[in-house]
């Protein structure tokens, strides 16, 4: 599946990473856009399948189609720039910053929230018929999973904000090696392949993504879940968020980072004579 070492899809991250940081708000905008609404379309798409023939199993193994297609098209999600980008800030590339880390997050953020209720809009309509009908077990199936994870978490008070929060690191920790893994090979069939196992994990294991949450909740809203906007964003959508920041940067980005980037760096100081390592040094204070 022509296989890159981690040394060079390692450093591909970093790259890719400083590359989001300085992308224009326009082209940051659409790209989240698109990949939110993509990944929505998958989950309805999984919970669909899943409903037609009774077998999560299934629906899982479907799921990674829409996130192979959205990072085969270069789209962005939060969850893939909370990896990505922090790296080229503890690479220190020339003008990375903190502050742009976080206007990519931010934009990435919007984007995908605009791009998945959109989704949630269009699929709300065609399931109901403009409105007039209950949209069937499509509908109420994914309407219960958007109360369950909202109600359900709340109802154990710190508890459930800690349970959700950590599915979220382990939601992350599977897609950012889905992230990874489209950068190992330089063959599609070798990306896809590597991509397609950690995700139908995550979606298999009901980790809880910040993403597919944008979709599930407002789309379970609007079909009447009995629960508010501010109830969603606090029992869900933000300690899912701050799990899959915590998930994809401490156990993917950063190990990866130490271990293949770092380490040659300091392996290749090493190995040069004691007079340019001095240059070096000076260099680098």
């Amino acid at each position: 599946m022509s296989y890159l070492e981690p040394t060079e899809f390692v450093s591909k991250m970093v790259d890719q990473g400083e590359a989001k940081v300085y992308m224009s708000t326009r082209d940051t905008l659409i790209r989240a856009f698109m990949a939110g609404a993509i990944l929505a379309l998958a989950a309805v798409f999984a919970v669909t399948v899943t409903v037609k023939t009774g077998s999560p199993l299934v629906g899982a193994l479907l799921f990674p189609v829409g996130f192979i297609m959205l990072y085969l098209m270069k789209f962005d999600l939060l969850t893939g720039v909370f990896t990505l980008v922090p790296l080229a800030l503890i690479d220190k590339r020339p003008g990375v910053t903190v502050a742009g880390v976080l206007r990519n997050w931010g934009l990435v953020f919007i984007g995908n929230f605009a791009g998945a209720l959109t989704v949630a809009f269009m699929m709300s309509f065609i399931l109901t018929y403009g409105y007039h009908t209950d949209g069937g077990e499509v509908a109420t199936k994914v309407s219960e999973i958007g109360e369950s994870r909202v109600l359900g978490y709340a109802a154990h008070g710190v508890s459930g904000w800690l349970t959700i929060f950590i599915r979220g690191v382990l939601c992350n920790w599977m897609v950012s090696m889905g992230v990874v893994g489209a950068m190992i090979s330089t063959s599609a069939t070798g990306k896809i392949l590597a991509m397609w196992m950690p995700i139908m994990l995550f979606f298999f294991m009901g980790f809880e993504h910040s993403i597919v949450n944008m979709f599930l909740f407002p789309f379970s809203m609007i079909m009447g879940g009995n629960f508010t906007f501010m109830e969603y964003m606090i029992w869900n959508e933000l300690p899912t968020a701050l799990g899959n920041l915590v998930g994809g940067f401490l156990f993917v980005g950063l190990p990866l980072y130490l271990t293949h980037v770092r380490t040659q760096r300091e392996r290749s100081l090493k190995n040069r004579p004691e007079a340019e390592q001095t240059t070096s040094v000076f260099k680098h204070a």
